[in-house]
């Protein structure tokens, strides 16, 4: 199998110093911004494990403790309101593309904010059928939280959400 060079294996576990504080400060962020979404007008549904309105958010706090204090990780995912698959779709892309801070990517686990469309990009293949049975609605997106400041990513996804009918 494939073997790391050393200076590639220097880097990873010199991330793996702070990695802690890291996911700390993305999930206090990544909570931040669910419950700011739950308020929003234009999103009808809000999943993140660390919201008390979360089905199983007693669970997730007892799995995700490393020292009694759980945390809802750094993903968060949102519907959109619209009614019909194409007006969900047409309002999921319109508020991804107004965003100027988060990144456009399906990528996970970065420093830097990063917003996507699963059902057109990480479970595009699926049938709508398998998307629907999955929770994967035409108006889904989905957040992977970085470390930029909460109220920068908050007007970052005001600007697309806003302006949603």
């Amino acid at each position: 199998g494939m073997v790391l060079s050393p200076f590639n294996a220097w880097v990873v576990l010199k991330g793996m110093e702070t990695l802690s504080i890291r996911m700390q400060a993305q999930s206090q962020r990544a909570l931040g911004l669910a419950t700011w979404l739950q308020d929003h007008p234009q999103v009808s549904r809000v999943y993140y494990p660390g919201l008390a309105s979360h089905p199983q958010h007693a669970l997730a706090m007892r799995q995700q403790s490393a020292s009694g204090e759980g945390l809802g990780a750094a993903v968060v995912s949102f519907d959109v309101r619209g009614s019909g698959a194409q007006a969900l779709r047409s309002n999921a892309f319109a508020a991804i593309d107004a965003v100027r801070v988060c990144s456009i990517t399906t990528n996970l686990g970065d420093t830097k904010t990063t917003i996507s469309h699963p059902a057109s990009t990480s479970h595009g293949r699926l049938t709508e059928v398998q998307r629907q049975a999955a929770g994967i609605g035409q108006g889904l997106i989905r957040l992977a939280v970085g470390l930029e400041h909460i109220d920068d990513l908050k007007a970052d996804l005001a600007r697309g959400l806003d302006m949603l009918k």
